[in-house]
């Protein structure tokens, strides 16, 4: 059940977890432990562990003693235990083998069965062979594992200590040993131990690890729902002695908070606020491990604001305490915080009443100040997660003239320098959503010559196509949005038509919608700006073909059937239209089970009939 620091690290991002892996994995092995049953076996193993022994066959001698043995006195098995005990604890070379190998593992598991008085002795001895990953399929075929479980009930701390530690690196590597053990109803007495005994730090420590080890399993998220581990894993955070324990507590609360219920458990029992809190602590540090705190609290509080409900708990109406807190990070000089801050309001934003709110709170210009400290040569991430944010809170129509009226669009145009994708894929997306449904901001972007050019460059971005996809549906929403002859002439004069008639074959339906109504607003508007253009890509038998296309979506040929009419309000372009012989198109779809389609190319053929 020990945890895989690795995975650790690697989730996180973290490394400096790494140089924790030796001793995490094997709990404090020194602490003295308080017990109320008498001395502690640990003291004299202690003492053992410095004893010098003069034969060098005593171990050979102990485990042939036990082997031949046909019934367990307790008096007679304890000198051997020792003395197998001391050679583990000296490091003698394949003592765990030997021991595993002499056959004597059925009689270990006999005196664990018994509960006799040796059992703490035996567990400890069991924990310390387990060390050795030889060892460990040889204790399991031997029920160890299975005569070990029921001593977690102990009220013995040391008992308890001593069966953690063997189940724990027994259990290591063994997913079905894992399974197995919360079948058992292991969860729940890990839960109840760490309650029971808060202050015992390397009894806690084992528990942790074991949960930490457990908590990506289906089934143990199951056990756990039904009992207040958010609560306890918060008083240990708040507690915690050192880093090394706040990550196994962080990297838990990671794994659970994957389940929506644990997630709005974790948001009712002040998880996220114990986070924030912690963070606000470790702030302005420079130690590795404090940074790797706050970036794994930081991480984690954007997960938990992944669920509805949790969210909406957390944003309190704007005056919750991590939301309050999420703002100052939008100002914070770490750019770990700065990322998890933006993502965090991206994640608030994500129904109009909020969005609403953090823009009556003013939200946007401490986001705006932060894109801008990262403009040149800045962090990609925090750029990424900031417009993201921006974004979200632009999609109420209020907020889109709020936000404009602002002036949000000229500051994020400063961005328009990046030459990251990632960057441009979502300034593109956020310009985009700031024009939806405003005329005056789709006028106002659709003439600049300066937006429009680099929009022209990243059109034909041929190494990301998320990139140019977004770019043909920016210049798309600029005609659609402003049906102004100034735009429609403008976008000709960049050059854009051809990049709106590419985009009409797009394989997104939205996306060939978008381009076709484009057009035909271009075409009803100013058709002399878009003749030349709609000649040179071969625009009219693209469009047959369309019509024609047995597969093609009826939306699409509706879109295409509204192009055709603008087109035939034109006398020059009638005279092209029936020489591709458009209306033998149109025929076929006059009989078509769409009648909506059906009518709208009835009308159209006698529109060009009536030309001809």
């Amino acid at each position: 059940m020990e945890v895989d620091w690795f995975y650790v690290a690697t989730r996180f991002g973290c490394y400096q977890l790494m140089q924790w892996v030796g001793r995490a994995c094997y709990g404090v092995q020194k602490a003295t432990i308080t017990s109320p049953h008498g001395p502690s076996p640990l003291h004299t193993v202690h003492h053992l562990s410095t004893r010098s022994i003069t034969e060098t066959n005593s171990l050979s001698e102990a485990l042939k003693a036990i082997s031949v043995s046909t019934e367990l006195i307790e008096e007679e098995l304890k000198p051997h235990l020792d003395t197998m005990l001391a050679a583990l604890m000296e490091k003698k070379k394949d003592a765990a083998v030997d021991i595993a190998r002499s056959g004597i593992l059925p009689t270990l598991a006999q005196a664990l069965r018994g509960k006799s008085r040796l059992s703490c002795q035996v567990a400890l001895l069991v924990a310390e062979m387990a060390r050795e990953a030889a060892v460990r399929e040889p204790c399991i075929e031997a029920d160890l594992v299975k005569v070990l479980v029921p001593h977690l009930s102990s009220n013995n701390q040391e008992m308890l200590l001593n069966t953690g530690r063997a189940i724990g690196r027994i259990c290591f590597d063994s997913s079905h040993q894992q399974d197995q053990l919360v079948q058992s109803g292991v969860i729940p007495r890990l839960v109840s131990i760490i309650r029971e005994y808060p202050e015992n730090d390397p009894l806690v420590n084992v528990c942790l690890l074991a949960l930490c080890n457990l908590a990506d399993m289906d089934s143990a998220r199951d056990a756990l729902n039904d009992l207040d581990v958010a609560g306890i894993l918060t008083c240990q955070l708040k507690r915690a002695p050192d880093a090394e324990r706040r990550h196994i507590i962080l990297e838990i609360l990671g794994s659970l908070g994957e389940s929506d219920t644990l997630k709005l458990q974790f948001a009712e029992s002040g998880v996220p606020e114990a986070l924030s809190e912690m963070i606000q602590g470790l702030q302005g540090g420079s130690d590795p491990h404090d940074l790797c705190s706050i970036k794994i609290a930081s991480n984690l509080i954007v997960s938990l604001l992944l669920g509805d409900e949790s969210m909406q708990k957390c944003f309190g109406e704007g005056s919750g305490l991590v939301y309050q807190d999420v703002l100052s990070w939008l100002q914070s000089h770490n750019t770990q915080l700065q990322l998890s801050g933006a993502l965090a309001i991206a994640n608030f934003a994500r129904n109009d009443s909020n969005c609403v709110k953090m823009l009556d709170l003013g939200v946007v210009p401490h986001i705006l100040t932060l894109l801008e400290q990262h403009v040149d040569e800045g962090d990609v991430s925090v750029q990424h997660a900031g417009l993201s944010a921006l974004r979200n809170l632009a999609i109420p129509a209020s907020n889109k003239v709020r936000m404009l009226e602002d002036g949000v669009t000229e500051r994020i145009k400063t961005l328009l320098r990046s030459d990251m994708p990632p960057v441009q894929f979502k300034l593109l997306g956020t310009l985009r959503m700031m024009v939806d449904g405003q005329e005056e901001a789709a006028l106002v972007l659709g003439r600049d010559a300066v937006l429009l050019g680099r929009v022209m460059e990243w059109c034909e971005a041929k190494d990301h196509a998320g990139v140019r996809g977004e770019a043909s549906r920016l210049l798309a929403a600029f005609i659609r949005h402003s049906r102004s002859p100034e735009v429609v002439h403008a976008v000709a004069k960049a050059d854009g038509v051809r990049h709106l008639i590419s985009m009409a074959t797009s394989e997104h339906v939205i996306m060939q919608n978008e381009a076709l109504v484009a057009l035909a607003i271009a075409s009803a508007i100013d058709i002399e700006s878009v003749k030349d253009p709609f000649r040179e890509a071969e625009l009219l038998p693209m469009l047959k073909k369309m019509l024609e296309d047995p597969a093609g979506a009826v939306e699409v040929k509706f879109s295409a059937l509204g192009l055709i009419c603008s087109l035939a309000n034109s006398s020059v372009m009638k005279v092209e239209l029936n020489s591709v012989h458009m209306k033998e198109s149109l025929r076929t779809l006059t009989d078509h089970s769409s009648s909506k389609l059906a009518s709208q190319a009835s009308s159209i053929l006698a529109t060009l009939s009536d030309a001809s």
